[in-house]
């Protein structure tokens, strides 16, 4: 197999692969930010049943969590699994699973804050809402960039779990043609992949801290 075709087996991984970590965080960044609400929140019953929610996804692993998605429907409920169904398992299973981490993220950030910018905006008439979103969240950011910099380069890394369920994205085409051609060279294409496309968020990510002016 001449290099050209190799790589034209892999672009269709390397597209899912892709397509898997841009939805993963369209889901999970909002859904952290709720679940963080719960967790911080006044009554019991919510805040506890976000720190048992937080406590399974982050103790249990992610790949356990994949199975459980994609099985659970027809051992729990009976429904027929259909191929179509696996991707939606994989976005939903990493979105779960992403928000639990982004959820005590926010949490962190939020918590920081002084109580005194919260009177302040009090003071000056703006509503819980607005004062959240206006002056809390923006700084919000700046305190959590780092880490979530950190998630988000190791959602790049375990999209290749998916292959636990059978979703074809780069890891599992790279080790098909590996295993057929009896061949190196794929998986090395494959780490290649992996290292520049963790440069690119990284670079991307510093920018974004340097454009917030969080050093300064």
């Amino acid at each position: 197999m001449s290099f050209e075709v190799m790589m034209r087996q892999l672009s269709g991984g390397m597209f899912t692969t892709i397509q898997i970590f841009v939805l993963t965080l369209l889901f999970s960044l909002p859904l952290g930010l709720l679940i963080a609400f719960g967790r911080m929140s006044k009554h019991a019953m919510l805040r506890g049943a976000a720190k048992i929610y937080i406590s399974i996804m982050r103790g249990t692993p992610l790949m356990l969590q994949l199975l459980v998605v994609y099985f659970g429907p027809y051992y729990i409920f009976g429904i027929g699994i259909t191929s179509s169904y696996r991707a939606y398992a994989v976005i939903i299973a990493f979105a779960v699973n992403y928000a639990a981490y982004f959820a005590e993220i926010y949490r962190g950030g939020i918590e920081s804050m002084p109580a005194g910018q919260y009177e302040a905006a009090k003071v000056l008439g703006y509503t819980k809402v607005q004062t959240f979103f206006r002056i809390i969240f923006p700084q919000v950011i700046k305190r959590i960039l780092p880490s979530v910099t950190n998630e988000v380069i190791t959602l790049v890394k375990d999209t290749s779990l998916a292959f636990s369920i059978a979703y074809v994205e780069m890891f599992t085409t790279a080790k098909a043609i590996a295993a057929s051609q009896k061949s190196m060279v794929p998986l090395m294409a494959a780490g290649i992949f992996y290292y520049v496309f963790n440069f690119v968020v990284a670079a991307l990510m510093e920018v974004w801290e340097k454009k917030l002016s969080y050093y300064r």
